[in-house]
């Protein structure tokens, strides 16, 4: 006789509860991964059995519910089964799913463990470089300002209007042109100023375009004029009969579709400012004057305010001056056997010989990955109700195998009372 068949069934139930309960403790935990246990019958050259062990205890990758978050760095993965890759301040890579994020002192992307999320860093203010992924760095000082450098502008200028009696020009007497229009500009410090177009009815289908900054008039070319001049034309449309823009030359009048500073000189320190105002589809109906477009470029310095995370894993920052910045991208990796994956806890996992070489991309670059969805995480994949369930099957196999251990115990106290 022996105990040892009741002894492993109540190791191996206990086990059972433990990892039960596990779940249970972790059915709230982002991106957590259920655990289950495999049990395998031992023999030693008996077919009575010696009982049963524990073979494994083994994790279901499936994916959990997803969630919606008010947060702009969670972040789930989304039909796939990559993992968010980390590294350690010391180097180490680790693998999680549960995309909860945050930025620590330094700008780095982080988990609650310090973990930092790694991808590809942002090259300038334009792209993506796929080189070895790295930790991704939020960049903690202010963007740069830019300069204005083009106007992209469309007008109607009425073709009821009169040629102006008044003359000449001068931005303080509306009655020395018939319609003016504002537009701020960026120097290279970031400061802005308003530059004004006035339109002035020269004859028939002819008009002159006068401007100043900040007030004061400007010359041909773009350059502040000198007090007390009112500043001269710095160029002239012409409208053919239908009244579309024509450019060339109307009479002894060169027109243009577009306007050139070329000398723009403000006594602020910043450098001078060349640009170009493009007024191509500037039309003359006889309707009110109207802006249709105004799109300068510039901008002033900004400091960062929110990130978000894209289908792709593109990192986007928006900063305070109403830019936007590609910061980075996310990377996922994937295994041939996530089951070979190592738990070390913290709800990440390492890799092993077991689970294969990682298979690193962006998101949606591959079949396996995935794709991500911002302000989102994915829950556990516990099903609680199933727990309960298993709870109570593991219970009811612990006290039948204390009963396997207590009839041992009865057999063997009827033997020695024989004696």
């Amino acid at each position: 006789m022996s105990f040892s068949q009741g002894v492993s069934g109540l190791n191996a139930a206990a086990a059972n509860l433990d990892v039960i309960g596990n779940n249970i403790a972790n059915s709230g935990t982002v991106g957590y991964k259920s655990g289950s246990v495999q049990f395998s019958n031992v023999y030693a050259g008996s077919m009575q059995g010696l009982g049963t062990k524990v073979a494994g205890i083994f994790q279901d990758f499936t994916a959990g519910a997803v969630q919606r978050s008010t947060r702009p760095l969670d972040v789930a993965i989304v039909d796939g089964d990559g993992f968010f890759r980390m590294t350690s301040s010391g180097g180490e890579v680790r693998y999680t799913r549960n995309g909860q994020f945050d930025v620590n002192k330094d700008g780095y992307i982080v988990n609650a463990s310090g973990l930092q999320l790694t991808g590809y860093p942002a090259v300038g203010d334009t792209g993506l470089v796929g080189a070895s992924p790295v930790a991704l760095q939020v960049p903690t000082s202010a963007m740069e300002p830019a300069a204005t450098t083009s106007i992209t502008a469309q007008f109607n200028i009425d073709a009821r209007s009169s040629v102006p009696v008044s003359k000449p020009f001068d931005s303080a007497n509306s009655n020395t042109y018939n319609y003016s229009n504002s537009v701020t500009l960026y120097d290279s410090l970031g400061n802005q100023h308003e530059l004004s177009a006035y339109f002035v009815k020269t004859g028939t289908g002819a008009w002159d375009v006068y401007a100043t900054a900040d007030g004061a008039p400007l010359d041909t070319g773009g350059a502040l004029a000198a007090p007390p001049a009112k500043g001269t034309a710095i160029g002239s449309l012409g409208f053919d009969n239908s009244g579309k823009m024509t450019v060339g030359t109307v009479g002894t009048v060169s027109t243009v579709d577009t306007l050139k500073f070329t000398g723009l000189q403000f006594t602020n320190g910043s450098a001078a400012m060349k640009f170009d105002m493009t007024v191509t589809g500037t039309t003359q109906f006889g309707s009110d004057n109207e802006v249709r477009k105004m799109v300068p470029n510039g901008y002033t310095s900004g400091q960062l305010t929110t990130l978000a995370i894209s289908q792709d894993g593109t990192v986007t920052g928006k900063y305070s001056n109403q830019q936007t910045k590609i910061l980075g991208q996310v990377v996922l990796s994937s295994f041939a056997s996530v089951s070979g994956l190592q738990n070390t806890g913290d709800n990440v996992w390492a890799e092993t010989p077991a689970s294969g070489a990682p298979l690193t991309g962006t998101p949606g670059s591959g079949k396996t990955l995935g794709s991500l969805l911002g302000s989102a995480v994915e829950g556990s994949n516990v099903d609680l109700t199933a727990e309960l369930i298993n709870l109570i099957i593991a219970q009811r196999t612990y006290q039948a195998n204390t009963q396997t251990v207590k009839t041992q115990d009865q057999v063997v106290q009827a033997l020695i009372n024989m004696r």
